[in-house]
């Protein structure tokens, strides 16, 4: 099993505008001590975090990021069955919505979900869902979801539909800003299991944070780390040293920073490259939740 030098979690943000307060970057070196934020002063913008992956980060970096890496295919045989622009693969999924959001700054997805047949297969608000977002043959009341969404949910944890736009939980804003991203960084790194495993260079793969706080003793409904208390027991169940700090934090940073303690708990470990779901179509088209076996 490959090894890694650094583990970097990050936590995204599909939100409007240039600079987001939802981004979070935590470093954990696999040496030891505590995982580190990376901060540089104000809020990251989704193009700082480009640069980052593309030029700055260590070559032998697993990174994690929240949000989901392509859209659901299995269940209907198609992104967008009906929709004679449906692309064939996860790649091809990431060209296109880059295409069509060429005018969006700061890598937004606007411009995706108003198209006029892209929005019909997305949860808009409550008055306001597409007349593709529920299929016959692909249906629940939640919307469709992906392989890897299901064998989360046997883990316990309550994935949201990445069509669904509309909420708290709802990660399809940020998923599709992400892809715009991951489409960016072609050449530059690998993303799992997207891209097959390399044995060198820095490697990009899905997370959900609620698996990582799982990892870390958190139990029950809620998986948001909220003080550095219930933080630092979550790293010590992790075998990770304590962060400094006391009191609240805010939950973007704990994500960050108890997913890259995780990341770097259970990145060797072979179960979690070969969960039993992951078929090489599945890879190819829907991808893969890193930590969901």
């Amino acid at each position: 099993m490959r090894s890694f030098t650094h583990f970097l979690a990050i936590d995204w943000s599909g939100a409007k505008g240039e600079r987001q307060k939802g981004i979070a970057l935590s470093l954990a070196d696999a040496a030891g001590g505590p995982p580190v934020l990376v901060e540089r002063g104000r809020a990251w913008s989704r193009e700082e975090v480009l640069h980052i992956l593309r030029d700055e980060v260590p070559p032998n970096t697993l990174v994690g990021m929240d949000l989901g890496i392509a859209l659901p295919f299995a269940d209907a045989g198609a992104f967008f069955p009906g929709w004679d622009d449906s692309p064939g693969d996860a790649r091809a999924l990431w060209g296109l919505i880059d295409t069509i959001c060429a005018g969006d700054p700061y890598l937004e997805a606007g411009s995706f979900v108003t198209h006029p047949e892209a929005s019909r297969y997305f949860r808009h608000s409550k008055e306001h869902v597409g007349d593709r977002f529920h299929l016959p043959d692909a249906a629940t009341r939640e919307g469709r979801f992906r392989v890897a969404e299901a064998a989360q949910r046997q883990q316990g944890v309550r994935p949201v539909s990445n069509f669904n736009l509309v909420g708290a939980a709802q990660v399809g804003k940020s998923s599709l800003t992400g892809m715009r991203m991951l489409h960016r960084l072609r050449g530059h790194v690998s993303v799992w299991p997207i891209d097959p495993l390399p044995e060198r260079g820095p490697v990009v793969v899905e997370m959900y944070t609620s698996i990582a706080a799982r990892g870390g003793g958190v139990g029950g409904a809620k998986t948001k780390l909220r003080s550095y208390e219930d933080l630092n027991a979550a790293l010590g169940q992790l075998g990770s040293p304590p962060v400094t700090g006391a009191g609240p934090i805010d939950d973007h940073s704990s994500d960050a920073l108890v997913t890259a303690a995780w990341l770097r708990k259970i990145g060797h470990e072979p179960a979690y490259w070969n969960p039993p779901g992951l078929t090489e179509e599945v890879a190819r088209t829907e991808g893969w939740t890193f930590g969901a076996l």
